[in-house]
């Protein structure tokens, strides 16, 4: 990762015949890697950016490769850095599973927000995905086929997808992996998001991996790290219910040991939050405070707002 203080410049990585991801380094808040496969008929996206200026400098790097339309765009989960773009891709359909459409909705366009330093967000009214599935849908890029796939429960959201090239063995996981950054599941659940990188995305063995934060990867480290790291919270957060104390103060009371090191460490309150509430019983993805455990991060984070250079 470079300097939180210096994001580099994005950088075109072909991944595949035809097939490219879009790496935004350095991968923290509202920073997210996109991608595109270029087919006959024209050009399908991977997410969209957080901001009008990262979302043209995405749609500038499409142009430099092909002159083809972007024709669909898949959302692989319902988070403004992968959706609030979406607007600038006028004439393209916007395909994501249902909830990620009604969460998309209910979380309205790019605002101000009280938890971060905002970034220069740009004119991007809300554009939520049209075009919705509950299982599985398929997209041909020529002969090749992609298989886009609701995950099957709550993970890092409630709506996350896979957007998985067989014939290449190159899969798009959205934010189900943060390669060398902190994950976030508070929006979807710390048990879902194990058992899907065990029992979903490992069983594919994907030779070339995009992460929606963080650099390409091609064995399965990141996943083995990321599962280490939710295993880690899931025991803290049984401690800390045994001994009654809140997600914040066993979050306070906590050495991260070797994931300090890793960027926005402060979501360890959420993710406790969520931890919590999946112990406590609750339905996985269920209703949680979001407010709350954001003002806790905040609280975490010695009271300044989360970092964004987005």
């Amino acid at each position: 990762m470079t300097e939180v203080n210096s994001p580099a410049r994005p950088r075109l990585q072909e991944v595949a015949d035809g097939i490219h991801a879009y790496i935004q380094p350095d991968g923290t808040w509202w920073i997210n890697n996109t991608g595109f496969a270029v087919g006959p008929q024209g050009v399908i996206a991977i997410d969209s950016c957080s901001t009008e200026h990262r979302t043209r400098a995405f749609i500038d790097a499409i142009g430099s490769v092909t002159n083809a339309p972007v024709r669909t765009v898949v959302n692989t989960h319902h988070h403004g850095d992968h959706t609030f773009g979406n607007v600038l891709f006028p004439g393209a359909t916007i395909v994501a599973h249902e909830q990620a459409r009604a969460e998309a909705i209910a979380f309205g366009p790019a605002q101000e927000l009280p938890w971060w330093d905002n970034p220069d967000w740009g004119n991007l009214p809300l554009d939520p995905p049209f075009l919705t599935f509950t299982d599985r849908v398929g997209l041909w890029v020529g002969d090749q086929r992609a298989d886009v796939m609701h995950v099957g429960s709550p993970a890092h959201t409630t709506n996350d997808s896979l957007i998985w090239f067989p014939e290449s063995s190159t899969l798009f996981c959205g934010d189900l992996v943060f390669n060398g950054g902190t994950p976030f599941v508070l929006m979807g659940s710390v048990t879902g998001a194990i058992h899907v990188l065990q029992n979903v995305v490992r069983p594919l063995t994907a030779t070339t991996v995009v992460p929606g934060h963080g650099p390409v990867f091609h064995d399965d480290g990141p996943v083995a790290a990321n599962l280490d790291y939710l295993q880690f919270v899931l025991d803290l957060a049984e401690r800390g219910r045994a001994a009654g104390v809140t997600p914040l103060q066993a979050a306070r009371d906590t050495d991260l040991g070797r994931f300090a090191d890793w960027p926005d460490a402060e979501r360890i309150v959420g993710n406790l939050h969520r931890a919590y509430a999946d112990l406590a019983g609750s339905s996985q993805g269920g209703p949680v405070d979001i407010s709350s455990a954001l003002a806790d991060m905040v609280t975490y984070n010695n009271g300044e707002p989360l970092t964004c250079l987005a």
